[in-house]
């Protein structure tokens, strides 16, 4: 009998917020889904779209930015920036034929613990129903294409 499908989910949390939050969650013994791959970043302003697309591309189910609350950055503007970035990414997964669903950006204070296990519950039931994404062992490499020849 085959197992029952678990996401794998891929989380960027800036450092002064969400990962806070994250630890007042596990020191509040909430629970959140051990799927769930938590990343600190100083910033969530310097979460690259390459990022999120490379965690899909390595096997990640669904990938979740968690940042400040909007106006709150301790880098004045970097959730913006990410906001934005994974809306780009969004249109991209849009554009190859991937659900955008995938792909979410999340804020967290630093004392929102339940709403940041919240945020893990609800985003792995979404990746959960949407199905494995894509996996590596599936994919095929760029190895096995035929190259493309220069005439010239």
């Amino acid at each position: 009998m085959e197992e029952p499908f678990e996401p794998i989910i891929v989380c960027y949390c800036c450092t002064w917020c969400s990962y806070a939050a994250a630890d007042l969650a596990g020191s509040m013994r909430l629970q959140y889904p051990t799927n769930v791959r938590i990343v600190k970043v100083p910033c969530t302003g310097r979460v690259d779209t390459i990022f999120l697309l490379k965690a899909l591309e390595k096997g990640a189910d669904g990938v979740f930015v968690s940042g400040c609350l909007l106006g709150d950055c301790h880098y004045l503007s970097g959730n913006f920036r990410a906001k934005k970035r994974v809306a780009y990414v969004k249109e991209l997964l849009e554009k190859i034929g991937m659900d955008s669903n995938r792909v979410e950006m999340f804020f967290n204070s630093s004392a929102m613990g339940p709403q940041f296990a919240q945020c893990c519950r609800d985003f792995t039931e979404r990746i959960r129903k949407l199905g494995p994404g894509l996996r590596p062992d599936k994919a095929r490499s760029c190895a096995s294409q035929p190259a493309a020849v220069a005439v010239g």
